[in-house]
């Protein structure tokens, strides 16, 4: 496929994200408190690149059918949750550091969590799900998990979201060219996880990237 090897860079940016928390992990083993069934950020709210998006959903629909049937069921949920913030966010277009403050403190569930409280997709999670626990340095602040032992007083060495992003979107653009009609100027519009589940990509591409 003509985008194998772009799928292929993005598991390599995947690699090092995973490579980049085990080492934070090891130097702050009592900080970092990321444990099975620990699932706080599968309940933050962001968005994927469309790289990632089709790469989650490459693998997605691989799975069992019963699997996929009850996550699409979570996706509904989730699409309910997203649309009632839309709303929340609406009273706030004025003041844009009141809505990233709305923003950040939702929780809505992600439609991989099963029952069990395990992603269903776990190996194949997207990058700011591999880097979540660590701090991570975005926007020139250092943010970390709120059930971490980091002190948001302190200086950690963090994970550079930022630069991941940036690789993210130039990714995104090469992705986009593969499919010819795209416009890859719109590289960095990001798509929710419920959504990249429930629409084919080529649907999403001709959709919101023409």
């Amino acid at each position: 496929m003509k985008t194998d090897s772009i799928f292929r860079n993005y598991e390599l940016m995947a690699d090092k994200a995973e490579t980049a928390f085990q080492e934070i992990a090891d130097e702050y083993p009592e900080e970092v408190r990321c444990r099975l069934h620990c699932n706080d950020c599968c309940h933050a709210v962001f968005g994927l690149f469309l790289i990632e998006a089709a790469y989650l959903k490459s693998h997605f629909d691989k799975l069992d059918a019963p699997v996929i049937r009850d996550a699409l069921m979570r996706c509904n949920e989730a699409e309910r949750a997203i649309r009632r913030l839309e709303v929340k966010l609406q009273r706030y277009e004025d003041d844009p550091e009141m809505q990233s403050y709305v923003y950040a403190s939702e929780r809505i569930r992600c439609p991989l969590l099963n029952g069990d409280g395990k992603c269903i997709l776990y190996e194949y999670r997207p990058i700011t799900c591999r880097v979540y626990g660590i701090p991570t340095k975005i926007r020139g602040k250092t943010r970390v998990c709120a059930l971490s032992g980091f002190g948001k007083d302190k200086s950690y060495r963090g994970f550079d979201l930022d630069g991941a992003y940036h690789q993210l979107f130039f990714l995104t653009k090469e992705f986009l060219g593969a499919y010819g009609r795209a416009d890859p100027e719109k590289a960095g519009l990001m798509l929710s996880v419920s959504k990249v589940l429930t629409t084919p990509v080529e649907i999403i591409i001709s959709e919101t990237f023409v």
